[in-house]
């Protein structure tokens, strides 16, 4: 196989060791490695953490964006906009993941940006099963317009409020969907939504 492709066992064993660390691939026994399923129970607890580190994000976002940066936002919202007015779901989910950036690159808390982004294959797994559903796309830049509206607003607690909204609104959809494909006994347990911080700048 490796010949073939003309790479080494080295470099595969590094790839599938990546791929696992991201929990996209998981190692049964002796059989080798596997394609990870995102069970029911896993996808509440990304949700949650999503909840945590993202309303954290937005806060901060809120309280140290630069005029550019807010700019940047505006223009990646509008993007997410288009490409839901074009259909394709690489392009939608694209322009979410593009949202985000603006927002982890301007929070200016890299260690919280890099948990986020250890998530991100999971997430963006989560991302297109939720968006994939018709009755979501509208509703989702709905709820990012409202996050961008609460941070030129300059109120940290609002834009908090609007992402852990956002994510719990996508939460719903997508358990409810992944439910329905994997056990439909099981129940989906409510996400908890954090409490923001009243101030979360630390050492001014």
């Amino acid at each position: 196989f490796c010949p073939r492709l003309g790479v080494s066992r080295t470099s595969v064993r590094e790839a599938l060791r990546h791929l696992e660390s991201e929990g996209l691939v998981e190692f049964a026994d002796a059989k080798g490695p596997r394609v990870a399923i995102i069970t029911l129970a896993d996808a509440c607890d990304i949700y949650e953490l999503r909840c945590v580190l993202e309303g954290l994000i937005v806060q901060l976002f809120t309280l140290r964006a630069k005029p550019k940066d807010i700019r940047a936002l505006e223009k990646a919202l509008e993007e997410n906009r288009q490409a839901l007015k074009e259909g394709e779901l690489q392009q939608v989910i694209d322009s979410v993941q593009g949202f985000y950036d603006v927002l982890l690159e301007g929070s200016g808390n890299h260690v919280a940006a890099t948990q986020l982004r250890q998530l991100q294959a999971r997430i963006s797994y989560l991302r297109a099963t939720s968006v994939s559903q018709e009755n979501r796309r509208g509703a989702s830049n709905k709820e990012m317009e409202l996050m961008v509206e609460a941070i030129k607003s300059g109120d940290p607690l609002a834009a908090h409020q609007a992402s852990v909204d956002h994510v719990r609104n996508a939460a719903r959809v997508a358990l409810e969907y992944l439910k329905s494909k994997q056990d439909e006994d099981s129940k989906v347990r409510d996400i908890v939504a954090p409490v923001a911080l009243k101030e979360p700048r630390i050492g001014r």
